[in-house]
């Protein structure tokens, strides 16, 4: 017979192993980021956020020592071509898992080459990468404008999607150091201005982190991923997975059966968790969380009616990112803003009763008071967050 998890179990582990319910939160960030195998970091601000939202002292100071001093955290481009922020001792194992996506931003590069009318593109694009390697050692952390300076071929900028309303141009610096960086060349290092700042400079991999990144073979390195997400995320279907990795049914049922998952009765669906991982979670107490944009709790499965219920009009945009979030009890049931003092507000979609609602309350001034004065600016406005703030 198949084991049965029914929601108020997922809900139970979701607020224990992601550290959302008060008596889970943590002192390290790097305890946070772990408890979601790593922070979603397309917005920068979504790092402090999702880190603050399940830390007992959060403060930007706490965040970047672990970024940018310590170095236990790194930023990088993985799976889904997202960006991420991972525990360093993780990072091997997502890039080892990721480089399928190298070889397609390699394509690219060289097809935006031969636009540039490069007779011998994939030649001038290698040379263009060890021009900027070379910049970059003799530097040691330098932006991407700093290597154009010292690397003519990086000035160069294509034109693309000419005639269209989205027509642009990509500029050349930024396409070799994003495939250095996903080859694990490079990495992203301390940004040129505040903790909502997206304006990096690179630094080699080996000198920022102390060593090249180990090299694992892939299929290993994609068992041991998704060990780590029906860790902390299962149960979850094969779809979630595959929605969370990027990966095909292939590869994603390949690891699957690597590393020993067993299925289970989902309400009807079908799930797995590790064979070691079917004993009930003891049901924490009462809870509230107000969670960014993109933040991993909300992005982690593919299928989110469990706790995301009808609300996903107001609460996610049109290209299906998520805005941010109000939870209680591990099911999302409002959503809130911030607006351009620093105040958060809030606002309900259901009935919580009065107890939860003042838990929302106490939860908005907390994190008023951890954003401070000069609010990050809403990079994913949602319907819901949008009317906040206007």
């Amino acid at each position: 017979m198949i084991h049965r998890i029914d929601v108020a179990e997922r809900r139970a582990r979701l607020a224990v192993r992601h550290h959302l319910a008060p008596a889970e939160r943590v002192t390290s960030v790097v305890r946070a980021a772990r408890g979601l195998v790593c922070l979603h970091a397309t917005d920068p601000a979504t790092v402090y956020l999702s880190a603050w939202a399940r830390m007992t002292r959060p403060t930007v100071e706490a965040v970047d020592r672990a970024l940018y001093h310590d170095r236990t955290l790194v930023r990088m481009l993985a799976m889904r071509r997202t960006m991420f922020v991972v525990p360093v001792e993780e990072a091997p194992i997502l890039h080892a898992a990721s480089l399928d996506i190298a070889r397609t931003e390699r394509k690219r590069n060289e097809a935006l080459a031969a636009m540039l009318g490069i007779r011998h593109p994939a030649a001038w694009i290698r040379k263009a990468e060890r021009a900027a390697l070379a910049a970059l050692e003799q530097r040691g952390e330098a932006t991407a404008q700093e290597l154009a300076a010292d690397v003519p071929a990086l000035q160069r900028k294509v034109r693309v999607n000419v005639g269209k309303p989205w027509e642009g141009e990509i500029g050349m610096s930024s396409r070799v150091l994003l495939l250095l960086a996903l080859e694990g060349k490079v990495v992203r290092a301390r940004p040129r201005g505040s903790w909502v700042s997206s304006q990096y400079r690179w630094a080699p991999t080996d000198r920022w982190l102390g060593a090249p990144l180990a090299a694992i073979p892939a299929s290993e390195a994609q068992a041991h991923l998704v060990r780590r997400w029906l860790a902390r995320f299962g149960p979850g279907t094969e779809g979630d997975i595959r929605w969370w990795t990027g990966w095909t049914a292939r590869v994603v049922r390949l690891a699957l059966a690597a590393i020993g998952a067993v299925e289970v009765d989902l309400g009807g669906q079908r799930g797995y968790v590790l064979a070691d991982d079917l004993e009930p979670t003891p049901r924490p107490k009462p809870w509230a969380a107000l969670l960014p944009p993109l933040d991993p709790t909300t992005m982690g499965w593919q299928a989110r009616e469990w706790y995301l219920g009808g609300h996903k009009k107001a609460l996610f945009d049109r290209n299906g990112n998520a805005g941010p979030t109000i939870w209680v009890d591990g099911r999302i049931v409002g959503g809130w803003a911030m607006r351009s003092n620093g105040e958060v507000v809030t606002r309900l979609l259901e009935d919580v009763g009065r107890a939860a609602a003042r838990a929302v309350e106490l939860e908005a001034a907390r994190v008023t008071a951890m954003i401070g004065a000069a609010p990050p600016v809403a990079r994913f406005p949602t319907p819901l967050s949008t009317e906040l703030v206007g």
